[in-house]
């Protein structure tokens, strides 16, 4: 909120809704007459944040859909220019908790891993077209998994058996085949890398996150605030690149005598870049210990 901003009569985008925590703060903080535009794929985010946002009445505006349709979806509601966009990446508690998602490695619902049901195939269809080394390629690139090979090995030769279609079972299977680290004990769960990297690859959320980074700024008014709760390397390093490119000015090669680009800086980054949760907010929360907050201030162009 500190890196946001947001002041009485200001227009805000939360990009991912999730429980509506943000939104809330942001409406309190916005008031009398300042709104929210709420995004989110999920459905089920939209419905518990109409209740949920419900006594802001008229300020606060929902839509389901990704951010990747930012561009297209804030004009249509009425936020051709705004003050703040937040977005905070990767999934939230309460799709960690539906059994009926598969996002949880212990959850016997079905392997879905979608944000939104109703586009794309589920996670489950992922693994039975994958060959074994394509889906090694895809825990390696997205989970930034070291035992990608095993894994991928160990899953083709359980699916024979039949479709591995509850998370259950592949978090089951995940836990036979790493390996336990020296000493015994894991800090997590040996599946979470392999569910992050499915996860990833059925929303499509390293390819999304660009478009809408971009989309973002070209909304954003001079001195708007963009606000990225980022939770791992991957998503950060998109984030990090993003700002390091919109806070240079000309990009031409150096050979060039004059510039040709016409690229002018958009972007200065505000506070520590990045900035991380304090020990204490981590006692209270511990899915806040990865997380990693990047700020910037849209500049005049």
């Amino acid at each position: 909120m500190q890196a946001l901003s947001p002041v009485p009569g200001s227009l805000q985008v939360d990009a991912t809704l999730g429980g509506g925590g943000h939104a809330v703060r942001i409406l309190e903080a916005n008031a009398p007459d300042g709104r929210l535009l709420g995004l989110d794929a999920d459905q089920a985010a939209i419905a518990r944040c109409t209740v949920r946002l419900a006594p802001f009445g008229e300020r606060a505006v929902l839509r389901q859909a990704n951010f990747e349709e930012l561009a297209e979806i804030a004009p249509a509601a009425g936020f051709e220019r705004v003050d703040g966009i937040l977005f905070d990446l990767g999934l939230s508690s309460f799709q960690l908790a539906d059994e009926e998602r598969g996002f949880s490695f212990r959850a016997e619902g079905p392997l879905d891993l979608r944000f939104d049901p109703m586009r794309g195939r589920p996670a489950s269809a992922l693994l039975e077209e994958l060959d074994e080394r394509e889906l090694a390629r895809v825990l390696r690139a997205y989970g930034e998994e070291p035992f990608a090979g095993r894994i991928a090995r160990a899953v083709v030769t359980e699916r024979a058996h039949g479709p591995i279609a509850s998370a259950a079972r592949l978090g089951a299977l995940v836990e036979r085949v790493v390996p336990a680290p020296r000493g015994g004990r894991r800090r997590t769960h040996p599946a979470t890398r392999t569910f992050q990297a499915l996860r990833i690859a059925v929303n499509r959320e390293l390819e999304v996150l660009p478009a809408a980074l971009a989309a973002a700024v070209d909304l954003l008014r001079p001195g708007g605030r963009l606000v990225v709760l980022a939770y791992h390397s991957l998503e950060d390093r998109i984030v990090k690149r993003f700002v390091a490119a919109e806070r240079r000015g000309c990009v031409c090669p150096p050979v060039l005598p004059v510039c040709v680009c016409g690229h002018s800086a958009r972007l200065r980054p505000v506070g520590p870049s990045p900035a991380f949760p304090t020990a204490e907010e981590v006692a209270r929360n511990p899915r806040a210990r990865s997380a990693r907050l990047r700020a910037a201030e849209r500049l005049a162009a």
